[in-house]
């Protein structure tokens, strides 16, 4: 059964009762895709005769879609970018050169499989809401498997607004036919946060992405190292503020494991 399928079970049988959906990032989030984001970008810079940049160089780059991660990639920033043909040409070609290793090297997170599983037999709605395009965003989640537990995707060229702007949640939220009442975003970075407070929804983090600030010091109703964190937290969002331990636990982030 797929997720659209369970949740079309759970609305003719919830009889008015309070939805309960999640939003997810993707890159960084859900799934470890750098290896194949920094990977295609690398190709592409060779083919330009420009050398490698580390993983790590290209982390701070990614998070607002793929234009913006070609722009940062080749340095468009600190020297005169090409004509807007030769930059669509550009774009293209990192696309062509990232599709075609897809998941070459790209894995869920530890936990994230059997969370998400977790949570939509709970009865959470599960989408994603990230800004790397579309159909990359589908066939990534396809060929890792985990497209099923999803009812649909709001990549970066979906709508006419990407995150940070409000519009991207919200229009996520109307292709499930689910309000925002009762909807929680869940990312790794300063977008996710800010599209969250836009819509007027919760925003959990996760410590382990690849935010280009700390995720500690921007105040998310809940901060997670590990995904299979996400119920407990997300049980401490309903509680009343007095109960709630502290948003953001001292100490350095985790990686997951």
């Amino acid at each position: 059964m797929t997720a659209s399928e369970r949740a079309e079970g759970r609305l003719a049988g919830s009889g008015g009762g309070r939805q309960r959906s999640l939003l997810f990032d993707l890159d960084g989030t859900l799934v470890d895709s750098l290896p194949d984001l920094a990977g295609a970008l690398n190709l592409l810079r060779g083919e330009l005769d420009m050398a490698p940049l580390d993983r790590t160089t290209v982390a701070a780059m990614v998070g607002d879609g793929v234009p913006k991660l070609v722009e940062r990639g080749l340095g468009w920033a600190e020297t005169a970018p090409p004509e807007a043909a030769e930059r669509r040409r550009l774009l293209a070609r990192y696309l062509a050169l990232y599709e075609a290793r897809l998941t070459a090297e790209t894995r869920p997170f530890p936990g994230v499989p059997e969370t998400l599983a977790r949570l939509n037999e709970d009865g959470w709605r599960l989408a994603v809401c990230t800004n790397k395009p579309e159909a990359a965003s589908r066939a990534l989640l396809t060929a890792l498997g985990l497209d099923r537990l999803f009812e649909t995707v709001g990549g970066g060229d979906s709508f006419a607004e990407r995150k940070p702007a409000a519009g991207h949640l919200l229009a996520t939220l109307a292709r499930m036919a689910a309000p925002a009442e009762g909807a929680v975003m869940v990312g790794d970075g300063p977008n996710d946060l800010l599209a969250a407070r836009n819509a007027g929804l919760p925003a959990v983090l996760v410590s382990y992405g690849y935010s280009r600030v700390p995720v500690g010091a921007l105040g998310a109703d809940a901060l997670i190292d590990r995904f299979g964190e996400l119920p407990a937290a997300l049980a401490g969002l309903n509680e009343p503020p007095a109960r709630r331990g502290p948003r953001i636990r001292p100490g350095a982030p985790r990686r997951p494991c």
